[in-house]
């Protein structure tokens, strides 16, 4: 009876760091998928012409960004060593491996974001401003996110 109790408690504590880590993955995907969202969602569809020019929407998304991307190095800080059920992108796990490498790529994001913040007010120079931190996302993005499916 006794064994059973410890096997029993073994396999709950088990799930439970299961759970804790799935929680953790999904911080950080939840956290990509905002920023997606102001970049690709509400900036890119915008500059491409895909929806009208509103000012108020981009100010937002930017604003939205500026937050986000403040949140990355809390939100990165513990390797859940697994990735989203279903995710389409995932964490390399060089994310924690070159941990000092990772963060540096976040100044740049937060740059390019003040650089262009107040300053975009047409399609063009939204589209600048796309460039401008679009490129400074992918540069962490080429070695620290994968494609999953």
């Amino acid at each position: 009876m006794k064994r059973m109790f410890v096997v029993a408690g073994a396999l709950f504590l088990g799930a439970g760091a299961v759970m804790a880590q799935q929680e953790v993955a999904v911080q950080q995907d939840n956290l990509m998928r905002s920023q997606a969202k102001s970049m690709y969602g509400v900036i890119l569809k915008m500059a491409k012409g895909d929806i009208p020019y509103n000012q108020k929407q981009v100010d937002e998304a930017i604003a939205s960004l500026e937050a986000d991307v403040a949140k990355i190095a809390k939100t990165f800080e513990v390797n859940p060593k697994q990735d989203v059920v279903n995710a389409t992108y995932g964490s390399s796990p060089k994310v924690w491996q070159q941990k000092a490498d990772f963060e540096s790529k976040i100044p740049p994001v937060q740059k390019a974001i003040a650089d262009v913040k107040g300053k975009i007010h047409n399609v063009a120079s939204l589209k600048a401003a796309y460039t401008t931190i679009n490129d400074r996302c992918n540069d962490c993005h080429e070695t620290y996110r994968l494609k999953l499916k």
